[in-house]
């Protein structure tokens, strides 16, 4: 799980640099099919798996070598597909169009739900038919069929997909280092009293990148890449546009949000290992039918599945019309909301567990319910709800557009560190534990959770929450969210290519046959058997020529709003 989510990194990367992220999403999803393929081979042919050999682990050889190539693949075609497909999905919404910025806050809602939906089958049809039935192979067959389906339905869909066709000198790596070189290059220069001063492409040059980021305060050393050189060799290793430093402080402030989620992903891997060995030794039954221990998950993904449309459909349009946002309520206040449910969620693990060991210490033969767990899964499942859309949804909206897929692998970063520190922390409160206990045994040791201490590890991870709700409050405090420019055919920024102020552009419907100057130079061209005319300073104002006017004996007649203005020198000579 750790390494299928760290490699979605590469598929963020990818489809931010080489190919689309719908051709991202299918290679990488080819690659996932092979895997599972693969995997089902092995499960299904008794030459290919290793006999008995008493140990934890008996495979090696080539068939050691076959089964964690399959792993890998899995991995990579999952992970791969893990960071294209989101953002695939959100650039079919426009997110500064309103209907479609609610679109897109609901999409990510469903991203959520059908996910959810498939983890359901998973976890009870799957699981039953595998353990209960002794049919092992036929889980990995009916993944891998399930898989391939998915892919085709995706693969049919492009003739109606938005597709953004990423350039080479777009990759984020490339310009995340462009603004760094030229920052530590320019160290030793002074920043311009104003922002205004600073490098800005303009709306028309061929490299725009969709959007101009507004300048912002913070990290102001990162400012000094964007200053204009004094030689005018405006090359892209030797000045950065405002945008382009703005879009590597976004990726900076984005950082600490991202840390600070590790520790309730940790949480999550905990309840993921921790609660099925739990589930082993407790009353698994329903009526006649014996739950299986691994489909203990279902539990979460129950209330998720329900509380995933309830979210939608009420809450988010009740806490609409309180707060105006697009999605009820900001990105990072619905991970703050995660993230306290999850420490809650940690601190019920722990009582829980205390009332099942001092059942089994009673009387090991009258088990409490299975059902005990849903306590603690069920408000992981609200935490988890909040906190993977927030993070969603908050590293797709505020990440600069050439980054989107690099940026939401964030989300799946997080998990990745989640479950890797998850395996860190046992193998650490094991070593101090057994070294401070008179017993000389760790808190978790073994298999056998009736001698361990399992609720003290769950405290544990429950008071690091709450330390990490707080380090978390601090830091989306201090995020400060993107702007960008509110209209793009009105710039405010300087357009440093040019040194003068762009053109503000005010079509006029009553002289729709008039010829709109705004569209041509506003200072006469030089002609060389003419003196040059003095122009109007239309900066803040347009010219519009008025209909039926008159090139007569060398005057031309404009006319600005409801006066009407002759130049001295039309009346010379005509007006190029």
């Amino acid at each position: 799980m750790g390494s299928t989510f760290l490699l979605s990194l590469i598929g963020g990367f990818i489809s931010d640099t080489f190919i689309s992220r719908f051709t991202t999403s299918i290679i990488f999803g080819f690659i996932e099919v092979l895997g599972l393929a693969l995997v089902t081979i092995q499960a299904y042919s008794k030459d290919l798996q290793p006999a008995y050999c008493g140990k934890p682990s008996c495979i090696d050889g080539s068939k050691a070598v076959m089964f964690y190539f399959s792993l890998g693949l899995l991995a990579l075609g999952a992970g791969g597909v893990k960071g294209a497909l989101p953002a695939l999905g959100g650039d079919q919404f426009d997110h500064k169009d309103p209907k479609e910025a609610k679109a897109l806050a609901r999409y990510f809602n469903w991203l959520l739900l059908s996910t959810t939906l498939g983890a359901c089958v998973g976890v009870t049809g799957i699981v039953y038919l595998t353990t209960e039935k002794h049919k092992w192979y036929w889980g990995f067959f009916i993944s891998t069929v399930a898989t391939f389906i998915g892919f085709t339905v995706l693969a049919l869909g492009k003739p109606f997909y938005r597709l953004r066709e990423p350039k080479m000198a777009d990759s984020p790596i490339v310009r995340i280092t462009q603004v760094i070189v030229v920052a530590i290059n320019n160290s030793k220069l002074a920043l311009p009293d104003s922002p205004d001063e600073l490098y800005e492409i303009s709306k028309t040059e061929n490299d725009f990148r969709e959007e101009i980021i507004s300048h912002t305060n913070q990290f102001r050393f990162l400012d000094k890449a964007a200053i204009v050189p004094k030689d005018s060799n405006t090359t892209p290793w030797t000045v950065c546009t405002v945008t382009q430093v703005e879009e590597v402080k976004i990726l900076t402030r984005m950082l600490p949000i991202l840390f600070s989620t590790v520790i309730m992903n940790t949480c999550l891997a905990q309840l993921q290992t921790f609660s099925v060995i739990q589930g082993n030794f407790m009353n698994r039954k329903i009526g006649n039918f014996n739950v299986p221990a691994a489909s203990i998950p279902i539990i979460p993904l129950v209330f998720m599945s329900i509380l995933v449309p309830i979210y939608e459909f009420f809450f988010v349009p009740f806490a609409r019309k309180i707060t105006k946002h697009p999605s009820g309520i900001t990105q990072l206040q619905r991970v703050g909301v995660g993230l306290v449910l999850s420490a809650i969620s940690m601190a019920i693990a722990g009582i829980v567990e205390v009332k099942r060991r001092d059942q089994a210490h009673r009387d090991i033969m009258k088990p409490i319910s299975l059902f005990w767990l849903s306590f603690q899964y069920g408000i992981f499942g609200i935490a988890d709800m909040f906190t993977l859309v927030g993070l969603l949804e908050f590293f797709y909206r505020e990440a600069p557009i050439g980054m989107r897929s690099l940026s939401t692998s964030f989300t799946w970063l997080t998990l990745s560190f989640g479950y890797f520190l998850s395996t860190v922390f046992v193998n650490v409160i094991n070593a101090i534990t057994k070294r401070t206990s008179s017993s000389k045994q760790g808190w978790i040791h073994g298999l056998d959770l009736d001698s361990s201490h399992l609720n003290l590890f769950y405290w544990f991870l429950a008071i690091l929450s709450c330390l990490n709700f707080l380090n978390y409050l601090y830091w989306a405090s201090w995020y400060k969210y993107k702007m960008e420019e509110p209209d793009h055919s009105e710039p405010k920024a300087i357009d440093m290519t040019t040194e003068q102020l762009p053109v503000e552009e005010v079509p006029d419907p009553t002289e729709a046959k008039g010829e709109d100057l705004s569209t041509r130079p506003l200072v006469a061209e030089e002609e060389p058997e003419h003196t040059e005319a003095k122009a109007k300073d239309s900066s803040t104002r347009p010219l519009l020529v008025e209909e039926g006017s008159t090139v007569d004996g060398g005057v031309t007649e404009v006319h600005e709003g409801p006066s009407s203005v002759q130049t001295e020198d039309s009346k010379q000579q005509p007006t190029s």
